[in-house]
C-alpha cells in the first residue's frame, strides 16, 4: 500500500538497440515515479509497490532470427525469522547451499507455436549479505512476453513472510519491476504447491492475459479448497460454516450453547476451521486456540502485541481474583465517590498479584500505572471524555435524548409515526399489547404545546423501541442471577430549537403463568420520588441501549455481516480482479479479530456472557435481531435514515433530515457520498456498460455467493439488489465499504469516551425497579435511601472493572491503523484515471475533517456544542494512534 505523501523513488532508463523483457516496466515504473512524485505521494516500507501497465512488464520487440537470452536478477526481500524452530538449522544450511526460494516467472503471453502456455523461467534465490534478502539470476528467453505471474516455493521447513520480488535486467536496478507479496509462503513440506504472485495490472476475467488464465482459476480452486478436514495454520482456504464453536460442553456442561446459523437460529456465516465435534454435543465444535483463520488474514506483528482478546481475557482472569479480597462480583459501590475514585486514586493491586498486572499492563497500559516514587501498583483507569468535560452530564435528561443522536448507538432511535402505540406479540403468550404511554400522558408531558395527533404530523415525536424484541427474554433473563430485564420503550420530543427531550419510558415485565403482565409508564415527575424513579427507569433503558449497541449495532451489523463478504471475495474474486482490489483494504484483519471474539469474547462465559444482561442468551438474541430487523438494502446509510423515518428523499434526490442537526447523520452522510463517488469513479473505469457487469462470471459468482452461502438464512429476501447494472454494482459496493468504515468507526471508536464511565452507559441492572408488585421492602429502602437503592442496581465492581478495561482496549487505534483515504492500493496507481478517482477522494476526507470542526464549533449545533459537550468527532477520517474518540480505519480492525 502506498501513501500518498511519499515519494515512490523509481527512475526510468533506457535500453539499448534490443529491448528487454522488462525494460518497459522499468520506464512505465519511471512515469508512475513522477505522478505519484507529483502527489506527494508516500511509499509504506512494509509494502511497496511499482506500478505498471498491461504492456510495461516485459514486451520484447527484438526481431533477429536467434533467440537470445537476457540475464535477469530476481531480489526478493523477506521478513527475517523472529524465532529459533527445531528445523532452523536445517533452514540456514539451505540457506548456505543457495536454495532457499525456488522462482518460476510465469508469462502472460501464450507460446505462439504451439498455442500453450510458455515453459516457466525457473531459479533459485540464494542469501546475501544483507539480512532478509534473496537473489536468483534467471536467464529469460527475449521472447518471453510480459511477466504476468511470479511462482514461489519456499524450500526452508517454516514459513517465510515476503515482503516483495524485484526483477532486475541487466544488472539496471532502475529497470526493476516490483511484485508486491507481503504475504505469508508456506514451506513446500507443509504443501508442495508454490504460491502464485499476479501482476498489479487489475483485469476483469475476460481481459486476463491467456498465458496466466488458468492460473487465475486455479488459484481461486485452491482458496476455495474441499469442504473437508481440519484446517491447519498455514492454509489460505476460506469457506463458511456455522457459529457452531461458542459452546464447551465437554468442558461444562452448561457451557453448551445452541448452533446459530440456520432455520432455528438465522445469522450470517463464519469462517470454517473443520474442528471435531465435542463429545457431549455433536452439533458444537470442539473450542481451540487459536483459531483458524486464512494465514494473510492474521495479524502483523505490531497489530499483534497492540491487541489480543486472548491476552486480555487471561490478563483480567489472573488479576481479578487478586483482587477478589477487596472487590467481589455482588458487592456494588458504596457511594458514587468510590466509582470516582477509580479514576482518581486507582484500586491498590496486592503484592502478589505483581505477575497479573504485568500481563494486563502489556495490553492496557492505560490502566495498570505505578505509583509516583513507590514500586506499589494501581488499577487507576483514564478519565472518559465526557465525564472530564461534565462529570454530572451522564445524570441529565438532555444528554440521555442528545447520546441517541449523537452518542455511541445513534442508528436506533426512529420517528414514531402510529399512535396508539401497540406491541406485535401475541398477547396470549405476553399479555394486552397496548402500551402504558397514553394520549393523555403524552400530552401533559409537552405542556400542552401540541396534541399527540400534531406532534405526529409535524414530526416531533420520536422512539427509542426495545419493547418487543426484548420481552421474550424477560423471564430467561431474570433467573439468571444477578440480572433482571424489561421491555421498554422511550418516547422523546422533538423542540424548537432542534434537540429532543424524553417525555416518558414505559417498562413492561410480560405475563407468565404465576404472574400478569405488569408495566408502567414513568416520567420525570415534580416531586423527589417520581424523580428517582424516572432516574432508575432510565438506568433500565441505558441498559437496553447498551446491549443491544454491543450486540446488534456493533457485532452483528459490522463484524459478523461483513465477514461473508470477506469469504466470498476471495473465494470467487481473483487478486487480479478489480472489485477484489478495491475491497481488500477493507477486510484487514476483520476474520481474526471476529476468530478472537468467538475465542473469548461472545463465547459461553466470555467477557459479553459475564458482564452483559443477556448473558447466555445474548447470541441468541442477536440472531433474532438478525432475522427481524437485518437488510442488506437498509445497511446503505441513506435507506437506512429513510427507514427510521430521520430523513426523506426528495424530488432531486438529496436527503431532508427529519432532525436538522443530528451529528452521525449529517457527518455520516459527507463520509457516505466521498465513498459512492470514489466507488462509482471506480466502476466506471473497469465496467464501460452494464452489459459488462452482467457478463462478468467471477463478479456474478460473488454476490451469489454473498446471497446464497454468506448470508444463506436471508436467500430467499426481495430486497437483495441485483447485481445487474452499474448503478448497482456501485451500490452494493459502497453499503460494504460504508459498513466497514464509517458505520463501524461511529460504533466502536467511542466506547471507552461513552462507556467508560460505567453509570452513563451501564452493561447491567441487577434489580427490578421498587414499584414492581409485591416489593414492598424494596419500596420502604428506595424511600430510605434512593441513591443507594440506584448504586445497587448498576454493575457490581467486579463486572465493572472488567468493563471498563475491555472497553479501552476495544477503542484503540493500532499505530499500523490504515484509515481510509490513506493509502493507495498500488493497483490503483498503476492507472492514471484510477489513481486520480482515489486522490479525489482522499482530499475529500480531508475537507471533511475541516467541515466536522466548523459543525462542532457552532453554537447552533447543540447536539454537538455546548457548554460541557463532547464535540462529535467519531466520524473525523483520521486520528493517532490509542483512545481518541476519532478516525475512520478502512476496515473492521478492532
Amino acid at each position: 500500500m502506498i501513501r500518498l505523501n511519499q515519494p515512490l523513488v523509481l527512475s526510468s532508463a533506457q535500453s539499448g538497440n534490443v529491448a528487454s523483457p522488462l525494460v518497459a516496466a522499468a520506464a512505465a515504473a519511471g512515469s508512475q515515479q513522477r505522478r505519484a512524485t507529483r502527489a506527494g505521494g508516500r511509499v509504506r516500507a512494509r509494502r511497496i509497490r511499482c506500478a505498471s501497465t498491461e504492456e510495461a512488464v516485459g514486451i520484447s520487440t527484438s526481431v533477429t532470427t536467434k533467440e537470445r537470452n537476457l540475464t535477469v536478477t530476481a531480489i526478493v526481500t523477506a521478513q527475517k525469522p523472529t524465532s529459533m524452530y527445531l528445523s532452523r538449522g536445517l533452514d540456514d544450511l539451505q540457506d548456505l547451499m543457495g536454495k532457499t526460494l525456488l522462482l518460476e516467472l510465469v508469462s502472460s503471453e501464450l507460446d505462439p507455436r504451439t498455442g500453450r502456455e510458455r515453459e516457466n523461467v525457473k531459479g533459485f534465490a540464494h542469501m546475501t549479505l544483507e539480512e532478509g534478502k534473496y537473489e536468483a539470476k534467471m536467464s529469460v528467453p527475449e521472447t518471453f512476453g510480459p511477466v504476468g505471474a511470479v511462482l514461489v516455493e519456499n524450500e526452508h521447513h517454516r514459513e517465510m513472510f515476503i515482503k516483495d520480488i524485484k526483477l532486475i535486467t541487466g544488472g539496471d536496478e532502475s529497470t526493476a519491476i516490483t511484485f508486491d507479496v507481503a504475504s505469508w509462503v508456506h514451506s513446500k513440506f507443509d504443501n508442495p504447491e508454490p504460491r502464485v504472485f499476479f501482476t498489479i495490472k487489475s483485469y476483469l476475467p475476460s481481459h486476463t492475459p491467456p498465458g496466466i488464465e488458468a492460473l487465475r482459476k486455479k488459484e481461486l480452486d485452491t482458496l476455495r479448497g474441499d469442504g473437508q478436514g481440519e484446517r491447519k495454520f498455514h492454509e489460505r482456504i476460506y469457506d463458511y460454516d456455522t457459529y457452531n464453536d461458542l459452546g464447551d460442553p465437554d468442558k461444562n456442561i452448561d457451557h453448551k450453547r445452541p448452533v446459530i446459523g440456520g432455520k432455528e437460529h438465522p445469522y450470517p456465516r463464519r469462517c470454517r476451521t473443520g474442528r471435531p465435534k465435542t463429545i457431549f454435543d455433536p452439533e458444537t465444535e470442539k473450542r481451540s486456540s487459536p483459531v483458524y483463520v486464512p494465514r494473510d488474514e492474521q495479524f502483523s506483528d505490531i497489530k499483534g502485541m497492540t491487541f489480543s482478546a486472548t491476552t486480555l481475557r487471561s490478563g483480567l482472569h489472573a488479576i481479578l481474583p487478586a483482587l477478589s479480597p477487596l472487590l467481589n462480583n455482588t458487592r456494588c459501590f458504596p457511594h458514587f465517590p468510590a466509582i470516582d475514585a477509580l479514576y482518581s486514586d486507582g484500586i491498590p493491586l496486592p503484592v502478589d498479584a505483581s505477575a497479573s498486572f504485568n500481563i494486563i499492563n502489556d495490553v492496557i497500559p492505560r490502566v495498570v500505572q505505578m505509583i509516583e516514587d513507590t514500586t506499589d501498583h494501581v488499577l487507576r483507569f483514564e478519565v472518559p471524555h465526557m465525564v472530564e468535560r461534565d462529570r454530572f452530564s451522564w445524570f441529565r435528561d438532555e444528554e440521555f435524548a442528545r447520546q441517541t443522536l449523537a452518542g455511541l448507538n445513534p442508528i436506533c432511535i426512529r420517528l414514531l409515526t402510529e399512535f396508539p402505540i401497540v406491541s406485535k406479540l401475541d398477547p396470549e403468550v405476553y399479555g394486552p399489547p397496548e402500551s402504558a404511554l397514553t394520549k393523555e400522558l403524552l400530552e401533559k408531558m409537552m405542556n400542552g404545546l401540541m396534541t399527540v395527533e400534531e406532534a405526529l404530523q409535524k414530526k416531533r415525536l420520536f422512539m427509542l423501541d426495545y419493547h418487543d424484541v426484548f420481552l421474550p427474554y424477560v423471564h430467561k433473563v431474570r433467573e439468571l442471577p444477578d440480572r433482571t430485564l424489561y421491555g421498554s420503550r422511550t418516547v422523546f420530543f422533538l423542540g424548537d430549537e432542534g434537540t429532543l427531550m424524553p417525555l416518558a419510558i414505559e417498562l413492561t415485565r410480560p405475563q407468565s403463568p404465576t404472574k400478569p403482565q405488569w408495566k408502567r409508564a414513568f416520567t420525570h415527575g415534580p416531586d423527589a420520588t417520581d424523580s428517582w424513579l424516572w432516574k432508575l427507569a432510565k438506568a433500565h433503558v441505558l441498559t437496553h441501549d447498551t446491549g443491544y449497541h454491543q450486540l446488534v449495532s456493533h457485532w452483528l451489523r459490522t463484524h459478523a455481516s461483513v465477514e461473508p463478504y470477506i469469504i466470498a471475495t476471495n473465494r470467487q474474486l481473483s487478486r487480479m480482479h478489480p472489485v477484489h482490489r478495491l475491497l481488500h483494504p477493507h477486510f484487514r484483519y476483520t476474520m481474526e479479530i471476529n476468530a478472537l471474539a468467538r475465542e473469548s469474547l461472545i463465547n459461553a462465559d466470555g467477557i459479553i456472557e459475564e458482564a452483559f444482561w443477556p448473558g447466555r442468551y445474548s447470541i441468541d438474541l442477536c440472531s433474532v435481531a438478525y432475522d427481524a430487523t437485518w437488510q442488506f438494502n437498509t445497511e446503505a446509510l441513506p435507506e437506512d435514515l429513510i427507514s427510521r423515518g430521520l430523513a426523506v428523499r426528495q424530488d432531486d434526490g438529496e436527503l431532508e433530515f427529519t432532525i436538522k442537526d443530528y451529528p452521525y447523520a449529517n457527518d455520516g452522510l459527507l463520509i457516505w457520498n466521498c465513498i459512492k463517488q470514489w466507488a462509482s469513479d471506480y466502476v466506471t473505469f473497469y465496467y464501460k456498460s452494464n452489459e459488462d457487469v452482467t457478463s462478468d462470471q467471477e463478479l456474478q459468482a460473488w454476490w451469489e455467493e454473498v446471497r446464497t452461502k454468506g448470508h444463506a438464512d436471508k436467500k430467499d429476501e426481495p430486497w437483495w439488489p441485483a447485481c445487474d447494472s452499474k448503478d448497482n454494482l456501485v451500490q452494493i459496493l459502497s453499503v460494504i465499504m460504508w459498513v466497514t468504515s464509517g458505520h463501524h468507526a461511529a460504533v466502536n471508536f467511542g466506547q471507552y469516551h461513552y462507556g467508560g464511565y460505567f453509570p452513563n452507559r451501564p452493561t447491567v441492572v441487577r434489580k427490578n425497579i421498587p414499584v414492581e408488585e409485591s416489593q414492598d421492602d424494596e419500596m420502604k429502602k428506595f424511600m430510605a435511601r434512593p441513591e443507594e437503592v440506584l448504586l445497587q442496581s448498576l454493575p457490581s465492581q467486579m463486572q465493572a472493572i472488567k468493563v471498563m478495561a475491555t472497553l479501552d482496549i476495544l477503542s484503540s487505534h493500532s499505530p499500523d491503523e490504515e484509515y481510509m483515504g490513506e493509502y493507495a492500493e498500488p493497483a490503483w496507481l498503476a492507472e492514471p484515471m484510477v489513481k486520480a478517482a482515489f486522490e479525489k477522494f482522499s482530499g475529500r476526507l480531508k475537507e471533511v475533517e475541516g467541515t466536522i470542526d466548523e459543525r462542532n464549533n457552532n453554537p447552533e449545533n447543540k447536539n454537538r456544542c455546548g457548554a460541557g459537550i463532547v464535540p462529535y468527532e467519531l466520524l473525523k477520517p483520521f486520528s493517532e494512534p490509542g483512545v481518541t474518540g476519532r478516525g475512520i480505519p478502512n476496515s473492521i480492525s478492532i
